[in-house]
């Protein structure tokens, strides 16, 4: 029997190579996947944190709000456990029909809908009657009013998870949750990880 030359000793070393790629093949398919994912939900934080500061912005200087309707006296336009985008606006400038705010001293305000308007002791002021969708009458006494809130649309069935936002628990479960995420996607990555990304070839994949 000869001996093994270099040459097929070469050959066996690559053909046991050839074999054994499969493993960290897979690996590397596996981080990649992962990093990918954290890629797109890091994408996905920062479209929601954009969109945040825009809505901030937006309801500064258009003087929005939200109100919380915590009973149905709206119902069914308005049923509760809905959250209702409301923006400020001279009381001149609404009609019969308008789902308003009105602010209350030493109450919580109210929202209804006009049923009629009249003039006040201003050109800016207006004294109003409102109703609430589900009751049979309405409100027992007028409002006089400069300014209102009105109803630009409503969003039925998210007053509880507004409210969840506001717990600490919640609000520190999503800190925490951010911060691993970031931690996990900017980790840096070990030279085995980094020879992974490079081909037999040495062309970076």
């Amino acid at each position: 029997m000869s001996a093994p030359t270099r040459r097929s000793l070469r050959e066996q070393a690559t053909v046991d190579d050839a074999s054994a790629s499969p493993a960290p093949a897979a690996a590397s398919s596996r981080g990649t996947l992962g990093r990918a994912l954290a890629d797109v939900l890091l994408w996905l934080a920062a479209a929601a944190g954009v969109i945040c500061i825009v809505l901030v912005i937006v309801a500064f200087t258009a003087n929005i709000t939200l109100i919380m309707f915590r009973t149905g006296s709206m119902a069914p336009t308005i049923p509760a456990g809905s959250v209702a985008v409301v923006q400020s606006v001279p009381a001149s400038e609404v009609q019969v029909g308008d789902v308003v705010t009105v602010d209350r001293a030493g109450d919580l305000p109210v929202t209804h809908r006009i049923t009629s308007i009249a003039p006040g002791a201003s050109a800016d002021e207006r004294v109003i009657t409102m109703r609430g969708d589900a009751n049979a009458a309405d409100d027992p006494y007028p409002y006089t009013v400069q300014t209102v809130r009105i109803v630009l649309f409503s969003i039925p069935g998210i007053a509880t998870v507004i409210v969840a936002m506001g717990d600490p628990y919640v609000l520190g479960g999503l800190t925490i949750g951010a911060t691993v995420l970031v931690v996990w996607a900017f980790w840096p990555r070990s030279r085995k990880e980094s020879r992974e990304q490079i081909d037999p070839a040495g062309v970076d994949r």
